[in-house]
């Protein structure tokens, strides 16, 4: 009979009397984004990758290559993240912005008053001088009237 050394051997086979997790079990430590988003989607059955593309505002071959791992998520925006999150919500599929940030090796945003400021700081820089001082006028005047109110 021949033997097989135990250690080139390629796939192990489990033991027929082993549990699988259980259903609801604590989101794995370390999961990125692609198994996330998998995890949720398995979820809410009755959606697909591209139902969660399209309500999420992300192009579909985006999302997949995200799902596939040949995409890194370095860059994808805050707002496309917590899209991801609000979509999964609506599919009552709990998730946090949190699990979400994590996993797309993301830091987790502060205060959300401070996010919008970052924000806002942001796209003030991409705007040519002439517009940023359009928008510095119209926050002016949205401060008095809110003021009057």
């Amino acid at each position: 009979m021949l033997m097989h050394d135990p250690l080139t051997v390629t796939s192990h086979q489990h033991d027929p009397g082993e549990q699988g997790p259980a259903e609801d079990q604590a989101p794995p430590q370390g999961e990125d984004l692609a198994a996330l988003l998998e995890r949720l989607l398995h979820r809410a059955p009755d959606k697909t990758q591209k139902d969660l593309a399209i309500e999420a505002g992300v192009r579909y071959p985006t999302l997949n290559a995200w799902m596939n791992r040949t995409r890194g998520t370095s860059r994808i925006e805050p707002d496309t993240l917590r899209s991801l999150v609000e979509v999964f919500r609506r599919w009552d599929v709990p998730v946090t912005p949190a699990e979400m940030f994590k996993a797309a090796s993301r830091p987790v945003p502060g205060r959300a008053d401070e996010e919008r400021e970052k924000r806002l700081l942001k796209l003030y820089r991409q705007l040519p001088e002439d517009r940023q001082r359009d928008l510095v006028r119209y926050a002016e005047a949205s401060l008095r009237v809110s003021q009057v109110s």
